[in-house]
């Protein structure tokens, strides 16, 4: 778009955008949920699509014009299918929360036993935290780590399922660094004749590319982010075998969206026919890599990790024998010119706006082109913050290394002011 525009007409909102190109590009991003779309993504998402109404599906609209909508819609889905491997896809929800919603509300009811991964263990807050609808609408009970490994417990997840009658479990995590064995949860949740619905969001990237065991085809049903590792715009997916297909995409319209966001569902096809291509898997693969690399590293500096490394594109970094709480890694990290959250870690004694831990990621520094040196780097830096976490003087000295970093691996190079947003 021609940014002059948007700079004549809202000058207050075209320097937030600014503002926020600039943050991108001059700080290292490591929240493990995030990344950056490519040009063409976001390209996609600003297009008059936006002005479109087409409530239904493609071929059944309750809106005429939908010709065009329906071409994108369809390519989706077909991407998806392919790059997924699914028998059913539904590229509406409007986030991964509302995937999650869908598949719910589509064969349980308000009431009925969902089980899912402790949100202080590393779970999710629509796997049936009392702070969620999931948690509201329905019966929780959860499983979580063992607390000697800090992986996954198949053992209580077996006895806790025996003992609760969950009608759906749910797989999947937001703070785990270690692969998850679907296979083993889809044995549990037929043992207790129980759905299995495997939430993928954060590592969907990975099992597009094979670097992660796939849930699809393995559970019922498996829902996603396209803005995590699989680097789209933010949005949810639904991916299901056929037999579902009817009363989950009617859970979704009408069921709990309206109108869908074809300038999104544009954008997701884009993102879907990058992650097609060989550099995907190229990329996917750096993203473990550098993961470890990092884990590695910290790890010599003495730090504790959460299992004790990483499978995947996160390290959880359990700050409690540092004596500072997440809260204060985060803000000195900040200032630092490092952007990660605060984190619970595992049996974590302190409350959710404290914690005591770290979740770091690679997603975003590997799309700036950064590797296993850089890693290296990138530990240093955080081992020195988080030794002076009130030296002011220290962490200005770290930006300017940050920032010397950020020059040699520029993101959104023709976003330079000047040129369009």
């Amino acid at each position: 778009m021609d940014e002059r525009r948007l700079r004549e007409i809202d000058p207050e909102v075209y320097a937030a955008i600014r503002s926020e190109i600039n943050r991108e590009k001059n700080n290292l991003l490591m929240i493990a949920s995030e990344n950056y779309a490519s040009l063409a993504v976001i390209e996609a998402q600003a297009n008059v699509m936006t002005n479109k109404y087409a409530e239904g599906y493609p071929g059944a609209r309750y809106y005429g014009g939908c010709e065009f909508v329906d071409v994108v819609e369809r390519l989706a889905i077909e991407r998806a299918k392919k790059l997924f491997g699914a028998e059913h896809v539904n590229v509406q929800p409007h986030s991964g929360s509302q995937a999650n919603m869908a598949v719910y509300l589509s064969f349980f009811k308000p009431g009925d036993v969902i089980m899912g991964m402790d949100l202080s263990h590393g779970g999710h807050l629509t796997h049936g935290s009392p702070a969620s609808f999931s948690g509201t609408m329905f019966k929780s009970v959860s499983y979580g780590l063992n607390p000697k490994s800090q992986r996954i417990d198949y053992d209580q997840i077996r006895d806790v399922a025996k003992k609760h009658s969950p009608r759906v479990i749910v797989a999947g995590a937001s703070a785990y660094p270690r692969i998850i064995d679907f296979k083993l949860f889809k044995e549990i949740a037929e043992e207790n004749n129980a759905y299995l619905m495997a939430d993928m969001a954060h590592i969907a990237g990975l099992v597009a590319t094979g670097l992660h065991p796939s849930p699809v085809g393995v559970a019922d049903f498996v829902t996603t982010t396209t803005h995590k590792t699989l680097r789209g715009p933010r949005g949810g997916l639904i991916l299901a075998q056929q037999k579902y297909a009817e009363k989950l995409d009617k859970a979704l319209f009408p069921g709990i969206q309206g109108g869908p966001l074809m300038h999104i569902i544009a954008a997701k096809a884009v993102s879907f026919q990058e992650a097609l291509r060989a550099e995907f898997s190229i990329y996917q693969r750096q993203v473990v890599d550098n993961a470890r690399v990092l884990a590695e590293e910290l790890l010599n500096y003495g730090f504790d990790l959460v299992t004790g490394g990483t499978d995947n594109h996160l390290i959880l970094v359990d700050l409690t024998k540092r004596g500072i709480t997440g809260l204060d890694a985060e803000r000195a990290l900040g200032l630092a010119g490092i952007v990660a959250n605060k984190n619970a870690v595992p049996f974590d004694k302190r409350g959710p706006k404290t914690t005591s831990g770290l979740r770091l990621g690679t997603p975003a520094l590997t799309t700036r082109g950064m590797k296993e040196n850089e890693m290296s780097i990138v530990a240093g830096l955080i081992r020195e913050a988080l030794e002076h976490p009130e030296s002011e003087t220290v962490l200005q000295d770290i930006s300017r290394s940050v920032a010397e970093l950020c020059s040699l691996f520029p993101v959104y190079e023709n976003l330079d002011r000047g040129h369009d947003l």
